[in-house]
């Protein structure tokens, strides 16, 4: 026999349960934004860090040479310094971008996020690069066997590591991420996805998103394809780099998608500054300001789809 009290709270149980399923259903989507430290050039890290909150993002994407010198000051300074200025300024490490490690080569980036806490490396999937659409499955599988070992330590130190499908390589036609869906099987490897790389094939954006469905995308970039990428132009140009700057990506129809597959990874305002290195506007509060344009833009578009 069940005792009184437990058969009540059994039912009391039960009557909740559906409406705790139905209020997580209609829970408003949400975009989680993360700072790039590369935007601030290789400035000081105890003056980026203050710009966390004030760009509405919940955490810091630290990057290393060439595009910033982050995580060099970290290794300068040491951990414990590190983490004093993270609680100083209340803010705290969410992604490393460790493109020069290349995915086979990140053990000891593993070991350190599980010491800082976890979360999220960003990396390249390296070559071998432009391959035929039909050789692009068999390649994607040796890729997957290559990165087993990776993946299990990835798991043991309770981090994602998040691939790029970074132009001239292995992971950036639209096929080879629909690939990488079919064959990725663990929560702590997925992509790293950038619009920007898929240029080409733009107008396939939301339906990749949805064909990759959230567990697939830890994170993602908001940047648009400009020619200021890759060569010195007017500041203007290399701007539109931004969403909401001209750009002319209508982020609607991909915002729609990312709410049609609830997701819950990592959202990141970003821009490459050409020559690599430099800050994308001459100051912070310059800087800060053009993220947050943009996060305004996105968060219009967001508002206009997402009932």
């Amino acid at each position: 026999m069940i005792p009184r009290r437990q058969f009540l709270q059994s039912l009391a149980v039960a009557a909740t349960a559906p409406w705790v399923a139905r209020a997580a259903k209609e829970e408003p989507f949400r975009l989680r934004y993360v700072l790039s430290s590369a935007l601030y050039g290789e400035m000081p890290l105890d003056v980026i860090l203050p710009e966390v909150t004030k760009t509405g993002c919940e955490a810091i994407d630290v990057w290393c040479r060439p595009h910033g010198n982050q995580r060099e000051q970290i290794v300068e300074m040491g951990d414990d310094a590190f983490v004093a200025l993270l609680a100083k300024h209340r803010a705290k490490l969410g992604v490393s971008t460790r493109y020069p490690l290349g995915p086979l080569g990140l053990g000891d980036e593993m070991m350190w996020m599980k010491k800082m806490g976890g979360g999220i490396i960003v990396t390249g999937s390296g070559g071998p690069k432009g391959l035929a659409v039909s050789e692009l499955k068999k390649a994607i599988q040796g890729f997957f066997e290559r990165m087993k070992p990776h993946v299990a330590a990835a798991e043991v130190n309770g981090v994602t590591i998040a691939i790029e499908n970074h132009s001239n390589s292995l992971l950036h036609h639209p096929d080879s991420l629909r690939y990488f869906s079919e064959f990725n099987r663990s929560s702590h490897l997925g992509v790293a996805l950038a619009p920007h790389h898929l240029h080409p094939w733009i107008e396939q954006l939301p339906a990749l998103i949805r064909d990759l469905g959230a567990k697939q995308i830890p994170f993602m970039y908001f940047q648009e394809h400009s020619e200021g990428i890759a060569k010195k132009v007017a500041k203007e140009i290399e701007l539109r780099q931004l969403p909401g700057f001209g750009g002319g990506l209508d982020y609607r129809p991909v915002i729609k998608a990312l709410a049609d597959i609830r997701y819950r990874g990592l959202v990141e305002i970003f821009m490459h500054p050409t020559p690599r290195g430099i800050p994308i506007l001459p100051t912070v509060p310059e800087i800060t300001a053009a993220i947050n344009r943009s996060r305004d833009y996105i968060e219009r578009c967001r508002r206009e789809v997402v009932a």
